[in-house]
């Protein structure tokens, strides 16, 4: 594998394989990145077609720079192996496992998509008690390009429905496991997005949860609706600040009298080359 990418990732929206007309409008979409779901938003009976519908649409999409993901389901279940199988295929940028446990439902993801010549990341949902429970373990694969992790997705609702926790507006019952989430992600050199604001139609509830998850270090959020795209996308872009910041951090490293210290003076401050790395980041993510 290369160098996993810098990639904005403020605005993840769930589009369902089966709704050819959602397919149709991505690309007119503001969003990052699109998951394109086998999973939990299509029933049984039409796994397949949704399957063959995704795979076409991803090998067939033209030109662009919004990232495209492919969610299948559960190796475990009995479509699993061959939607991988098919996303080895047809290349998405990613593909999110749903219901990891554990880091080897990561490993064995990456070794059936090893068998194939894909470049293909791959996401993992945390939304199973056990995989709160090995979050640690699961996050330090991001430490090695070849296991191929990227990106740490919360699963919320199914937290709350495999543990019982109340599901309250302010999240408090939920906020601790959050905050594991994107402490593990930093150690493993991940990703991490917040999960979904179910009510779509309330765009304060879902401003607010934004604001929370970017205050929690959340990269972004994952979203069920377009409505939500522009409210995500302007919590969770840089400011000005941060940006102008960043840049001047990576121009006094360019200077030929620092290009080989680990540590310089900026502004009164001692700023390591661990910054440099945070401000790279920053602005890859900000496109600057």
């Amino acid at each position: 594998m290369t160098m996993r990418p810098n990639r904005p990732r403020r605005s993840v929206l769930y589009v369902p394989a089966t709704n050819a007309k959602a397919l149709a409008k991505i690309a007119t979409l503001a969003c990052d990145a699109v998951v394109i779901d086998l999973e939990d938003a299509v029933a049984p009976s039409q796994k397949i077609a949704a399957r063959e519908a995704a795979c076409r649409f991803i090998t067939e999409r033209g030109a662009s720079t919004k990232e495209i993901v492919l969610r299948i389901n559960a190796l475990s279940s009995e479509w699993g192996r061959d939607d991988l199988r098919a996303a080895r295929e047809a290349s998405p940028d990613a593909v999110l496992l749903p219901k990891v446990d554990g880091p080897r439902d990561v490993l064995d993801a990456d070794r059936l998509l090893d068998r194939g010549d894909t470049e293909c990341w791959l996401w993992a949902m945390i939304e199973t008690p056990r995989a709160m429970l090995n979050l640690g373990a699961i996050a330090e694969l991001g430490r090695d390009n070849a296991a191929r992790l990227a990106c740490l997705v919360a699963g919320t609702n199914d937290l709350v429905k495999d543990t019982g926790v109340l599901a309250t507006p302010d999240r408090r019952y939920l906020t601790p496991w959050l905050m594991q989430m994107v402490l593990a992600a930093r150690a493993g050199g991940l990703d991490v997005l917040d999960g979904v604001s179910n009510d779509f139609r309330d765009l304060d509830a879902f401003g607010a949860e934004c604001r929370e998850g970017a205050n929690m270090g959340f990269d972004g959020k994952t979203l069920i609706h377009p409505a939500q795209i522009d409210p995500a996308n302007a919590t969770f872009s840089p400011s000005p600040e941060a940006v102008a910041e960043a840049q001047a951090i990576r121009a006094a490293f360019a200077l030929p009298e620092n290009r080989d210290k680990g540590v310089i003076s900026l502004d009164g401050k001692m700023v390591e080359r661990l910054h440099l790395e945070q401000a790279e980041r920053l602005l890859a993510k900000a496109g600057s």
